[in-house]
């Protein structure tokens, strides 16, 4: 059986104006991303701070990237909460507006009670109640929390959870499962620097925060892999790592929205509490930027 989830996802930002929501500069970068080959869209990821946003401004948010995407592109909203029924009650909150997946962190804050069995519980009691596909959102850096192979395993079983975002970064995890995971299930790497090689082991596709100041090198990577082409997708990969390194490792989301300012996207403000870009970084992501031929 086919993949449901494959190709190159954008991992979208959230546009603030002030620190209100721009609703109208969401549009717009959707607008100018889809003149690229991305699959589809992920609203309210990490990237796009969604810690940091109302339940309104989420619904908002999706709406918004609902009606902007072109036709054929998928909606993936973040809808984890910190109860099996807060997050239940969002997802389909997502789901009557139309989005196509699900993406569901652990819940981390009592995270030392998040045993096997717990989680366990809570993916199937989600799946089990959710209108529409469950994708897995491993991403220990922030939440705290690894869903561990066995773990993601046994949940791959359950025909409404679909896939797993991996953002670890750890290659010799995609090699534990790749093999034992069910045909139709995606795997879709969260690393902007490591996609090539994912792909090469089993992936499905990417989830990628970098896609944003670089939706066509990430997209051109990804088909010149689909070709057979691989030296020159090794080629494009290795000249996406110092950028990426850069707008997530280093300067995280403020860089990320600085290279999108610069090359005539809306990246804007960040939310407090997050900071905004200092100059020294501004002058590195230049740099790179214009490394790639991204601007002049």
């Amino acid at each position: 059986m086919a993949k449901k989830f494959r190709g190159i996802y954008a991992a979208l930002l959230t546009p603030f104006a002030g620190d209100e929501i721009a609703a109208d500069k969401f549009r717009d970068n959707i607008l100018k991303f889809n003149e690229y080959d991305l699959t589809g869209y992920v609203v309210l990821g990490s990237t796009g701070e969604c810690v940091s946003l109302s339940d309104e401004e989420s619904e908002r948010l999706v709406r918004t990237a609902r009606e902007a995407a072109a036709k054929g592109k998928a909606i993936i909203a973040g809808t984890a909460r910190e109860s099996t029924r807060l997050t239940v009650e969002f997802t389909n909150r997502m789901a009557d507006l139309g989005v196509d997946a699900a993406l569901v962190r652990p819940p981390s804050y009592f995270k030392s009670k998040m045993t096997h069995e717990a989680l366990k519980k809570h993916y199937l009691a989600v799946a089990d109640r959710s209108r529409v596909p469950v994708i897995l959102y491993n991403i220990p850096q922030n939440t705290g929390i690894t869903l561990e192979g066995k773990l993601i395993l046994e949940l791959a079983g359950h025909p409404n959870i679909m896939g797993l975002k991996e953002s670890s970064g750890t290659i010799a995890f995609l090699g534990e499962l790749s093999r034992r995971l069910p045909a139709d299930f995606s795997y879709l790497l969260g690393h902007g620097s490591a996609f090539l090689p994912a792909l090469l082991m089993g992936a499905s596709g990417a989830i990628l925060a970098v896609a944003n100041a670089a939706p066509g090198l990430c997209v051109k990577t990804f088909r010149l892999f689909s070709e057979g082409r691989i030296e020159e997708a090794a080629a494009l990969q290795l000249d996406l790592v110092p950028l990426n390194k850069a707008v997530m490792e280093i300067y995280g989301i403020p860089g990320l929205k600085y290279a999108l300012d610069r090359q005539g996207w809306y990246g804007g403000p960040v939310r407090p509490p997050l900071l905004p870009l200092e100059e020294n970084g501004k002058a590195e992501i230049d740099a790179q930027l214009r490394k790639l031929g991204l601007i002049g």
